[in-house]
């Protein structure tokens, strides 16, 4: 794939990584889909509106975007082709003609300047290698008084997620990093506005918002899931069996306390932002 700068995160989204959230699309939407609503609600999406859907995955997002633009348009962009491929299966299962899905790294991808009315993402931007660059980028792809709007994970200690991970941690790594990075870079509001407005956005608004994650049908189906999740994964095949072992014990206890009877929830805290171009 040409025109990559972000070859890390390529690498994990066309390796494993890419392959777990291809293969259990239906679980990871059924984790992250209780914030489509709030983000759909504030993108303001138009019947006609043409959307760029940003690190959109297996295009869940993307999909819904596009049922409220029936005459518009909406384009999903991804590194991942594992997930590229689920996608556009799905779009065409669910008869959603009004889609495209191109691989591509949004920092540099060369879309046609003011294509897009509204760019929107669910988790897809906390990973580019300069977010400045990368959302200057996306500023460019959208019409003046285009909208952006994402969440991005807030920070995790005090959170759900955040008390389950810290379970394992006397043996082994917080496997999404300490907060501020990873996949909670754009944790803190501060940097969110001061990314975006050096991008050359404005009108920059941060709401946190909360939504329930299914996990697991129940306890050993959800560790079983958490287990495989990629950052887990690889932190569990780096410490010797013994305390992956004891890992394994206490994310099954943590999990339990949020056992109900049809699922294991968690409640899930995201910075919903919109911005705008001028």
């Amino acid at each position: 794939m040409a025109g990559i700068v972000n070859t890390a995160q390529a690498q994990a989204w066309n390796g494993y990584e890419g392959e777990h959230w291809a293969t259990h699309d239906d679980r990871y939407d059924a984790v992250n889909s209780g914030f489509n609503e709030y983000l759909l609600e504030a993108a303001g999406i138009g019947e006609r509106d043409r959307i760029l859907d940003i690190g959109c995955g297996n295009g869940q997002l993307t999909r819904l975007a596009a049922g409220r633009a029936p005459h518009g348009h909406a384009t999903g962009v991804d590194l991942s082709a594992p997930m590229l491929a689920r996608a556009r299966a799905r779009a065409a299962a669910e008869f959603v003609p009004n889609v495209t899905f191109e691989q591509g790294d949004v920092q540099v991808h060369p879309f046609q300047e003011g294509a897009f009315d509204v760019a929107v993402s669910r988790f897809g931007v906390m990973f580019f290698a300069d977010p400045v660059a990368a959302f200057a980028n996306i500023r460019r792809a959208l019409r003046p008084a285009g909208r952006l709007g994402f969440v991005s994970l807030t920070e995790l200690t005090g959170t759900d997620l955040g008390t389950v991970l810290d379970a394992m941690a006397p043996y082994l790594p917080r496997p999404t990093g300490a907060d501020g990075s990873g996949p909670t870079s754009l944790a803190d509001p501060a940097r969110i506005r001061r990314l975006l407005t050096d991008a050359g956005f404005q009108e920059i608004t941060c709401m946190r918002v909360e939504a329930d994650q299914i996990w697991g049908r129940d306890v050993p189906d959800a560790v079983e899931f958490l287990t495989g999740w990629g950052p887990v994964r690889y932190h569990m095949t780096q410490v010797d069996p013994e305390a992956a072992a004891h890992a394994r014990d206490a994310l099954t206890t943590a999990l339990g306390s949020f056992a109900q009877a049809e699922a294991v929830r968690l409640r899930g805290t995201a910075w919903l932002v919109t911005a705008a171009t001028p």
